[in-house]
């Protein structure tokens, strides 16, 4: 009887690590938003709201500088192991890359200190400690994440942002449980998550990874085939720099830095004109639309890979139907949450949160409308990118984030939250008009347009679940 199709065996393989990868974001999601939970009911709301400006500038930040590098590295450990090429100066390049970014990203840090620390932080001088080691402990754990996609382990991939979501957890429920106390214990969290979760990349490294830094044959078998079929002068190149692919990775960049606007400049905006009370009170309403976003990661990243399939093998109808189907689920969803905000949202937020704000049901319902248009904008996105959109659909999310943000600082309405709310429910509508426009009326370029199972797939597939960790 003859084996199993060494490819077949490959893709199924691939397969069952993705869909851990996808549970790991989902349960991730679940985990943060009880780390919010928790800080707010142990914390006063001026401490409470100083964290969450703390996570939502560390986020910002981290997406700006830690993850190009991660995208690229993921995508050229790939691409170099697929020929059964040595990954060696891939890894060592990326590392004096990102070395030179967190130096770079602490000098600046000293230098601005007293404006950060006094001025977006109220002169609390530990949470500036955290928020600087916090974005360096990022820059590694990012480093591994590009280590990990690029290799193809994705259940290490998904053990570390696990790990690091029951470990950022751990602080507040440690203050719950009376074993620590106060803000900075709860804080501390924030930093410790990125250090402790690197505990589970060694496990990378025990069989697999000598081979690859020296780029052995075996590592990917069908690569290393391929590569000696090839004539050498037909390889890829073996250097490793920002600017190859770089315009691939600019566009997802973007993306990534415009869904972080989306659901941190808020908070961040509210705090420098009503202070820190006001940015925990509106960061919680967000969390109406945060909360979903980080289940929906689970859908997102199976998505992507199923609609390239698709579109790789005509299946057209299929395609629009996986769409459709994707978007019905997200209205019934939002109805029910809306529903639920109707009947009883002030009374529910004061449970997840607690009694230190009082909601109102309109500030609900509009944050609800808006999270349902995020969420078909974020399904409209993953089908741009499958048909190789990724150009235009970084140029559409880039626009609404920048429109989101000058909205939000013009006191065009005098109540700083409904600012926010409403521009966010704008910006999801604008976003998600844009996106149908691409979808409906695509213009592929080559360079944009991936094969299942790519480099460019897996960074896009690990950059869609990302938020929830």
């Amino acid at each position: 009887m003859a084996g199993a199709d060494p490819g077949t065996s490959e893709a199924r393989s691939y397969g069952r690590r993705a869909s851990l990868l996808s549970i790991g974001v989902g349960l991730t999601g679940l985990i943060t938003y009880l780390f919010f939970a928790i800080a707010s009911h142990e914390l006063s709301r001026e401490e409470y709201g100083q964290v969450a400006v703390l996570w939502s500038a560390v986020f910002i930040v981290v997406s700006v500088l830690q993850r190009p590098v991660e995208q690229l590295l993921s995508r050229t450990v790939s691409e170099h192991l697929e020929t059964g090429q040595s990954i060696a100066r891939t890894v060592r390049v990326a590392a004096t890359i990102q070395g030179a970014v967190a130096v770079a990203f602490l000098a600046l840090a000293f230098a601005l200190r007293d404006p950060i620390e006094n001025g977006l932080l109220d002169g609390n001088e530990t949470l500036y400690w955290i928020g600087v080691s916090a974005i360096a402990a990022y820059g590694v754990s990012y480093f591994a994440r590009g280590y990990l996609a690029g290799s193809h382990r994705l259940t290490i991939y998904a053990l570390l942002i696990i790990s690091e979501s029951v470990s950022r957890t751990a602080f507040p429920l440690a203050v719950a449980l009376g074993i620590a106390s106060g803000q900075d214990a709860v804080a501390l969290g924030i930093v410790a998550a990125p250090t402790l979760s690197l505990i589970v990349v060694p496990f990378a490294f025990l069989r697999r990874a000598p081979r690859e830094l020296q780029g052995a044959p075996g590592s990917t078998a069908a690569g290393a085939e391929s590569a000696a079929a090839e004539p050498a002068a037909s390889q890829p190149e073996g250097e490793f720099t920002l600017a190859r692919g770089g315009g691939f990775a600019a566009a997802v960049f973007l993306i990534m830095l415009s869904e972080q606007t989306f659901l941190n400049a808020g908070p961040l905006l509210v705090k420098g004109s009503a202070g820190a009370a006001a940015a925990g009170f509106i960061f919680n309403v967000l969390m109406i639309a945060r909360a979903p976003l980080q289940l929906f990661q689970a859908v997102s990243t199976s998505l992507l890979p199923h609609l390239t399939r698709l579109r790789s093998q005509g299946a057209s109808d299929d395609f629009a139907a996986s769409v459709r189907l994707t978007i019905a689920g997200i209205a019934g969803f939002a109805a029910v949450v809306a529903l639920a905000m109707a009947i009883a949202g002030p009374e529910l937020m004061q449970i997840a949160f607690g009694e230190k704000f009082t909601y109102e049901r309109s500030d609900l319902l509009i944050v609800t409308a808006g999270m349902g248009l995020y969420l078909t904008a974020a399904t409209l996105n993953q089908a741009a990118l499958a048909q190789g959109q990724v150009r235009r659909a970084a140029a559409c999310w880039i626009a609404c984030a920048v429109a989101f943000v000058v909205w939000t600082a013009l006191p065009l309405v005098e109540d700083e939250f409904h600012r926010v709310e409403i521009g966010y429910l704008g910006a999801a509508a604008a976003l998600c008009a844009l996106l149908y426009l691409i979808y409906r009326r695509p213009h592929p370029r080559e360079e944009d347009t991936f094969a299942p199972g790519s480099p460019e797939e897996t960074g896009l597939r690990l950059a869609a679940g990302d938020e929830g960790s």
